[in-house]
């Protein structure tokens, strides 16, 4: 077990320690809980990632008859906050995950598979292997898929080749931390890239930067590399209350900031990649550019079968990516009243992160059980994310907000000036947050 391991028991511990951030910007549920009596339905849930494990738990929790399966194909169940931390040598490969079988809640029937289609008509969910699954209410988070087939010349098996790497998955997560290391050592030019979809974590690609450049500091290589970052946005971040200093730390450290540009190919042989600058959808310039080390994007969709299914958003410039459409305040489907969605395969505008999906999860529970009673549905989510910026080994800035772009604040950390990166943020980010993750949240209680 390494040092950032917690098990159990130090859990209940720290969750004692003032509250730990309320359990780390949010609050915790415990047997208070309200229980309904009357709310009797089979229930699908697809995906057995941080929603559909957590919304499994909390209907679990509060209903008194709860007959669920849940539908995931996975044997591991991953903490991808951590796979940044992999990355950057803070975690080791084996903390980040733990078997599927002991994150599913005693007594969901789980069905390993995939699904495959949908018939909201017929109410059905059709599996890989398993046959035809009834309901009479689904709840849809089956998560995104990465689309490395969207890059020329680069798929997730040949992640490392000609040192192009991605931390979006764990075995490239792995393969990221020797590799910024020995650049970090060496120099050269390293390019980093975000994505044109919409994406999870957006801030993973600038931490990884932010990364490289402190470790290549504490290394006194500094003035040996050359750091790009290349946004596809038109900004490097859209929360006015963390942009500036955002801004600040970009150019008091040396890195070139390149917006409206996307990448659309890797020629791992030459140690090339190809960016595209973009505006109003058209490509202006297309040029390859000479790296070191590159740290990229793909694009992201949801699962193939959502707009196989007619349930994705066929309207806006992300309709392409197939994500479910849902009522972004109540998280029902703006066509089907028993479809609940939320997570990274919906398109609720705001960002694709763990502790966006925490918040959501009390609120699509309740309004399921709601609809399930035949009542309206009347909890609403505000939009609320938080994405933990790693702006160096020690420091943090920790992004909350909502819907509007507005600061959303948790205690105690409301009570700080957080425009600024922060050492307890760290604290939060590296020890805090995984095992709430595992041992909280996963269990419906935080």
């Amino acid at each position: 077990m390494s040092k950032h391991s917690i098990d159990r028991r130090k859990f209940i511990k720290m969750a004692g320690i003032g509250g730990m951030s309320a359990l780390a910007t949010g609050e915790i549920s415990y047997a208070s809980d309200p229980v309904s009596k009357s709310a009797k339905a089979k229930i699908a849930i697809i995906g057995g990632g941080a929603a559909g494990v957590s919304m499994a738990a909390r209907l679990k929790r509060w209903l008194e008859s709860p007959d669920i399966t849940l539908i995931d194909p996975s044997q591991r169940h991953y903490y991808q906050p951590g796979f940044t931390l992999i990355g950057g040598g803070i975690y080791g490969p084996d903390d980040v995950y733990m078997e599927q079988k002991d994150c599913i809640p005693a007594g969901v029937r789980w069905i390993q598979d995939s699904a495959i289609s949908v018939d909201p008509d017929k109410k059905t969910v059709e599996t890989a292997k398993n046959g035809s699954v009834p309901y009479d209410f689904l709840v849809l988070t089956p998560g995104l898929v990465l689309r490395w087939d969207m890059i020329e010349g680069i798929d997730e098996a040949s992640l490392g080749a000609g040192n192009a790497h991605c931390i979006y998955c764990h075995s490239g997560a792995i393969k990221t931390r020797d590799a910024m290391r020995k650049f970090a050592e060496t120099g050269g030019r390293g390019i980093y890239t975000d994505t044109y979809t919409k994406h999870k974590c957006g801030g993973a690609p600038k931490k990884m930067c932010l990364l490289t450049e402190h470790l290549a500091r504490k290394n006194n290589k500094r003035d040996a590399l050359k750091l790009d970052f290349y946004t596809a946005s038109h900004e490097l971040y859209d929360v006015p209350y963390f942009t500036p200093r955002l801004l600040e730390i970009y150019k008091e450290r040396g890195i070139n900031l390149n917006t409206d540009t996307r990448i659309s190919g890797i020629d791992t042989a030459s140690k090339r990649v190809r960016l595209d600058t973009v505006k109003g959808g058209k490509i202006l310039k297309s040029a390859w550019e000479s790296y070191d080390f590159l740290h990229f994007l793909p694009p992201m969709t949801a699962p193939k079968f959502v707009a196989e299914s007619g349930l994705s958003d066929q309207s806006g410039s992300h309709a392409a990516e197939g994500w479910v459409s849902v009522d972004k305040y109540t998280l029902v489907h703006t066509k089907y009243p028993n479809i609940v969605s939320f997570g990274d395969a919906s398109n609720l505008p705001t960002s694709k992160t763990s502790a966006a999906i925490r918040k959501q999860v009390p609120i699509a529970a309740r309004n399921l059980i709601s609809l399930i009673e035949e009542k309206t549905p009347e909890e609403k989510y505000d939009g609320y994310a938080a994405c933990p910026i790693i702006t160096d080994y020690g420091h943090v800035l920790m992004c909350e907000f909502d819907y509007d772009k507005k600061r959303k604040g948790s205690f105690p950390l409301s009570l700080m000036d957080m425009s600024k990166e922060s050492r307890l943020a760290w604290m939060l980010k590296v020890y805090a947050l995984k095992p709430i993750y595992f041992y909280g949240m996963l269990n419906g209680i935080a």
